[in-house]
């Protein structure tokens, strides 16, 4: 932790407020598209310190609105706030309430960090230049609160948008700042080999999906190795394959079912056609039938190199250390939003217990406050920088 005191630190009360919020917060965690106690909570706080609530049409998560006296553009600032299906096993005195529910992903601390960037920014109204609109969104988990926010118009208007993730490996006090691909698309696939079933001891009056089904595997694992630049990151994992009920009869058929993570988009736009012609190639060469299905799910957090140097810059003026973390292969819906506006998004030193979704993680809580010091000083840069 830097040895200088955050604005949020300084400011009389604000710190032992955002913990107070973030541990409310984590005591009762909702699952994603539920969070209607969440909601009220985070309004009830938001109004109590004059931020305006802006009504969009959204069942959960709110957005808010910290205008400045100056005219100037307006910029957005998400946290999310769901939390996870995952019994809690940290004996915290603020642990859940809920069985079965927790905050493993650090969304509480997400939402907190923000209500307290929007205090900070309400108290420099007179002199800010432009709009930040805070996005509360839920549904993070499943992948949906991201295009609820975008349909319910929350993002017209805006020119920019800004985010993080806590990041349990990283100190508090240390930014993970990084262009381009930051955090890996996610999709999910479907493949049934549709073969000729029979007796296991009478083979060749069938067409085993078995044996094509382990052909088309390896032909899959190839796509990456001779199909994409080896300066690329991708990856083709087949996570269950399901084939017969009996130890001596070949089945008609094969189910399989996977995801692709990618961090360019160029490499998520072309492999599901290359898994497609390599599946329905290897198929029919044995005479049999290959029935691909993409299902597309969430985008590559792809970061604006434009933002790099003010995101750095900011992280320097306040006193906090900066580096260049590694891609991280989980999904983060916070990418629709890039695939609309531009859009930067940060980890956010921690200093974990346990790495995400662990019935054990935890945080540090003086990373609220480098989180509400760092957002809202970035706020006020970027909009005094903007140029139209």
């Amino acid at each position: 932790m830097t040895a200088m005191r955050t604005e949020t630190q300084t400011k009389t009360g604000l710190y032992e407020k955002l913990v107070a919020y973030r541990r409310e917060l984590h005591a009762h965690p909702e699952l994603s598209a539920k969070e209607f106690a969440t909601t009220e909570r985070i309004r009830r706080w938001l109004s109590e310190e004059g931020i305006t609530i802006l009504d969009y049409p959204l069942e959960t998560g709110l957005i808010a609105e910290v205008v400045g006296a100056l005219p100037g553009p307006t910029i957005a600032l998400r946290a999310d706030i769901d939390a996870l299906p995952v019994n809690e096993a940290t004996n915290l005195p603020f642990a859940s309430q809920t069985e079965g529910l927790m905050h493993a992903c650090g969304h509480d601390y997400h939402t907190a960090s923000m209500i307290g960037a929007a205090i900070l920014l309400q108290s420099k109204k007179a002199s800010l230049k432009g709009t930040v609109r805070f996005i509360f969104q839920p549904a993070e988990e499943i992948a949906q609160g991201a295009k609820w926010v975008e349909e319910a118009g929350a993002l017209n208007g805006v020119s920019a948008i800004f985010g993080m993730h806590n990041k349990p490996d990283l100190p508090v006090g240390t930014i993970g700042i990084r262009e381009g691909g930051l955090m890996a698309s996610a999709d999910r696939f479907e493949l049934e080999i549709h073969g000729v079933g029979g007796h296991a001891g009478i083979p060749d009056s069938t067409i085993d999906p078995i044996v094509i089904a382990s052909q088309v595997i390896i032909g899959l694992q190839t796509i990456i190795s001779r199909n994409t630049s080896p300066f690329h990151n991708a990856v083709i994992s087949i996570t269950q394959i399901h084939g017969g009920n009996s130890w001596n009869v070949i089945p008609e058929k094969v189910y399989m079912e996977g995801t692709v993570r990618a961090f360019q988009k160029e490499d998520r736009e072309k492999i599901p056609d290359l898994m497609r012609r390599a599946a329905e190639g290897i198929a029919s060469g044995f005479g049999a039938i290959a029935d691909f299905r993409w299902h597309p799910y969430v985008s590559i957090v792809d970061n604006d190199a434009r933002f790099k140097a003010i995101m750095e810059e900011t992280a320097a003026e306040k006193g906090y250390r900066f580096v260049e973390p590694k891609p991280v292969a989980g999904g983060e819906d916070f990418a629709h939003y890039q695939t609309l506006i531009p859009g930067f998004f940060v980890f956010m030193g921690v200093d974990g217990t346990r790495e995400w979704h662990h019935p054990e993680f935890n945080l540090k809580e003086e990373a609220l406050a480098v989180a509400a010091d760092y957002f809202s000083a970035l706020a006020i840069k970027v909009l005094d920088q903007w140029e139209s």
